[in-house]
């Protein structure tokens, strides 16, 4: 229930939809299959296939200048059975996971605004270190 609808499908052809919208026993089924496959710690191979779509950034502007590759972000669509089992397992595991301090993307709560803060917090730190050499 926690992933968005109207999202593309994967390359096994199903979507967001299909699970929500399923019978009932779906969910069980998945269920015996997931806990099949951690008890086996094997996940098929076809969960880690995907198709990347270039998306066009948000601040580019079309009218003045010519288009080029550095105006496009990619995005990878995986398979939804493959997502529901991450959010599973996550949802399950989560307290036993952790991340390294020195990790900002793609983490809760931290931002590239986190990045550029302590970026620029080191490089005046060590300027400043720099300037009191000097000055000794």
């Amino acid at each position: 229930m926690k992933m968005k609808r109207g999202k593309a499908a994967g390359l096994d052809s199903i979507t967001v939809e299909h699970l929500r919208f399923s019978h009932y026993m779906l969910y069980c089924v998945m269920c015996k299959l997931f806990n099949f496959m951690i008890h086996c710690s094997q996940v098929p191979d076809c969960f880690g296939m995907s198709y990347t779509v270039p998306i066009m950034k948000n601040n580019v502007n079309t009218n003045n200048k010519t288009i080029t590759f550095d105006d496009f972000r990619g995005i990878s669509i995986s398979p939804v059975i493959s997502k529901v089992f991450e959010h599973c397992v996550l949802e399950r595991y989560c307290d036993y996971f952790t991340t390294s301090d020195n990790q900002f993307g793609f983490k809760k709560g931290m931002s590239c605004g986190h990045a550029i803060y302590t970026l620029r917090s080191a490089i005046l730190r060590q300027l400043w270190c720099n300037c009191q050499r000097t000055l000794n």
